[in-house]
């Protein structure tokens, strides 16, 4: 009954926005937060043709890799944006626009550097800092460098990275060079350790409110059902990631916190909140978690979203819109969770928590 409250909801969209004065919001990361910098890019890794942008509201695609709103969009209407953040390489970012604030991520990047090279050039999480940085000096430009501080300061950051670095880069092909390298329990706490600079880097340059995502269910994707799965069932090895990185980054997680003396960093459960929908696709309205919307092979899974692909006539049945991305009806559930879930899916505390505490405190 619960769940069937929440899809209800959700689908009415009454899940009405917490605030109405909205923070700047800052993003960072991959294909799933990507709002359409690779656009600008020459590189494989772009959402910018149709079918993606199906069911948005100007029908076209705008670089999401989505049929219509992906979590960064839905995550701005909780905030009470009146829009979303453009992306940085947008030449529309400019004026007050900045004020909402900016979307640095790119499909295909990972923590590691190494990490989706064969999308060539992308955005690569070194240089989305260095991008966070560019911005800064232009919103000083624009509203004074003490203003801007603030702005910063109070804004809310997602970044979503890490799958990549297993599904584009360890599991990439058979005896991949990082494979050979480490062992998977060895892998996994050496890339923690270069995301702990990441995020030490992004907290030296202003972020005091950072939703971090941790790794969802690979072995569950339609790619990887393609490819790993003859009876629908999740790739027990690739479930082995989550498994192991989500502790492991809750834990780093709390050392940065302990070590910067407040709740900046929260851990966002992504594998128990997909695997909620994917185990019980019918308790949330959808007909198939297992089949993607776009896409063609088994399970849609094999290969890209293209004109020239399968696609459903009912995109709020399905869990998956392609090989990897949620629909947008997914999105939105997944989003209540960052807003109203439990420790188990937001610790110590979910968005709402954070929204109201930051209004007492004046943060």
């Amino acid at each position: 009954m619960a769940c069937y409250i929440l899809f209800l909801s959700v689908f009415l969209g009454i899940l009405a926005p917490i605030s109405s004065a909205a923070r700047a919001f800052f993003v960072f990361g991959d294909s799933l937060v990507d709002s359409g910098n690779n656009n600008y890019l020459a590189t494989t890794a772009r959402a910018d043709a149709p079918p993606y942008g199906l069911d948005s509201a100007e029908h076209r695609a705008s670089g999401r890799f989505s049929n219509g709103k992906n979590t960064p969009d839905i995550l701005s209407e909780q905030l009470g944006a009146a829009e979303p953040p453009l992306p940085y390489l947008s030449p529309h970012l400019d004026g007050q626009k900045l004020l909402i604030g900016a979307n640095f991520a790119s499909a295909g990047i990972g923590i590691l550097n190494d990490t989706g090279i064969q999308f060539a050039n992308i955005i690569r999480i070194e240089k989305q800092l260095y991008y966070f940085e560019q911005y800064q000096q232009r919103l000083s430009k624009l509203i004074g460098a003490q203003e801007a501080k603030r702005l910063v300061n109070n804004g809310i950051v997602l970044i979503t990275l890490g799958g990549n670095d297993f599904v584009n880069n360890y599991y990439l092909i058979p005896y991949s060079a990082r494979s050979r390298e480490f062992s998977l329990p060895d892998y996994i706490p050496f890339v923690i350790s270069e995301y702990k600079k990441v995020l030490a880097k992004l907290y030296g340059l202003g972020a005091r409110r950072v939703l971090v995502t941790g790794v969802g269910p690979l072995g569950c994707v339609p790619a990887e059902l393609a490819l790993r799965s003859r009876t629908g069932a999740c790739d027990p090895e690739l479930m082995r990631v989550p498994d192991l990185w989500n502790p492991q980054l809750t834990k780093m997680l709390g050392d940065l916190n302990r070590q910067f003396g407040s709740d900046v960093f929260i851990a966002v459960n992504a594998d128990r909140m997909h695997m909620d929908i994917v185990m019980n696709p019918g308790s949330y309205g959808f007909v198939t978690s297992k089949i993607a919307c776009c896409g063609q092979g088994p399970y849609n899974g094999i290969g890209l979203c293209t004109i020239f692909s399968n696609v459903c006539s009912n995109r709020d049945a399905y869990v998956f819109w392609d090989a990897y991305h949620p629909t947008e009806r997914a999105n939105r559930i997944i989003v209540s969770q960052f807003m109203t879930g439990s420790s188990e899916y937001m610790y110590p505390m979910n968005l709402s928590t954070i929204l109201k505490l930051d209004a007492q405190n004046q943060y």
